[in-house]
């Protein structure tokens, strides 16, 4: 009895830990930014954005930033997911890049991010049948719409996982850029990187936990079996020096799906940083896959 209390308390420790959201004091987030950081934040703070909103299919009312394009008749749009305890606001450098090339940007908070309600993460499982109706929401706005996706860690994750969904023609291309394989491994991976400890029985626990609390299991957050029912182009990047998600996990995402694919690794960047190393890389090799499958 002891030993289930205390697998118990264990279990619902990691649920505080890593599902309810919060300040995560293992998130190390730098506060200096670069000179084109800088230019990118003050940029976007000059926009003229719009809130939208919808409500979720559990009720929940999910906030999204919108950027029109300048062109106000263009076709193209792009659906931006950000990052575990990030938020809508901070993918700025994302937002100026697909609006230099011309799209209508829409940044969801997704739930319990940003202006999202919400009381758990969904670390992109959730989130995949939010961007059901994000992506619905913009079809309604424009039915002639051109809709990718682009999401980064959490994010990618995000839209790996919708990738698996059946998804209306107007999504042309999905770009993920350092995201997870499966929640389960990823979960094992910090378990190991942060506390040294093995992953049985705590992920298990935890996900029972998360499945009686949030209503999903981490076995069910796998990309790579919805990889395998994708059928939409997919650019994967990732940085050789990611310790956050392992790097390792590139290939078995790469692997996992048939589509129309291309990789982009990026040597010299950790986690999350392939845009911010080289920035006009990235956006000469994003331009050029869109300009592949988004034509």
């Amino acid at each position: 009895m002891l030993v289930v209390c205390g697998l118990f308390w264990a279990g619902n420790y990691f649920y505080n830990y890593a599902v309810v959201p919060s300040d995560k004091s293992f998130l190390h987030h730098s506060t200096k930014l670069s000179k084109l950081e800088q230019s990118n934040q003050l940029w976007f703070t000059q926009q003229t954005k719009k809130n939208w909103y919808l409500t979720s299919q559990d009720q929940l009312k999910l906030h999204a930033i919108y950027l029109p394009a300048q062109d106000i008749h263009s076709p193209n749009y792009v659906i931006i997911a950000h990052g575990y305890m990030s938020q809508a606001k901070n993918m700025y450098d994302y937002a100026k890049m697909y609006h230099d090339l011309g799209y209508h940007v829409l940044m969801p908070d997704a739930r319990g991010h940003g202006k999202s309600q919400g009381n758990y993460i969904g670390f992109g499982w959730p989130e995949r049948k939010d961007y059901l109706q994000w992506i619905q929401k913009i079809i309604k706005n424009n039915p002639q719409s051109h809709i990718v996706l682009h999401g980064v860690s959490m994010g990618a994750a995000t839209v790996m996982m919708t990738s698996g969904e059946h998804l209306p023609k107007n999504v042309r291309a999905i770009i993920e850029d350092c995201g997870y394989s499966k929640v389960t491994d990823e979960l094992a991976y910090q378990l190991k990187q942060l506390f040294h400890l093995p992953a049985f029985p705590l992920v298990p626990i935890t996900s029972l936990i998360t499945q009686w609390k949030a209503g999903y299991s981490f076995e069910q957050a796998d990309a790579l079996k919805q990889l395998a029912k994708n059928q939409t182009p997919m650019l994967f990047i990732h940085g050789k020096r990611d310790t956050f998600v392992p790097f390792k996990m590139l290939n078995e995402v790469y692997q996992a799906t048939s589509a129309p694919k291309e990789k982009y690794i990026v040597p010299k960047a950790t986690h999350a940083s392939a845009y911010k190393t080289n920035p006009a890389a990235y956006q000469q090799r994003v331009q050029q896959f869109l300009a592949k499958y988004n034509s």
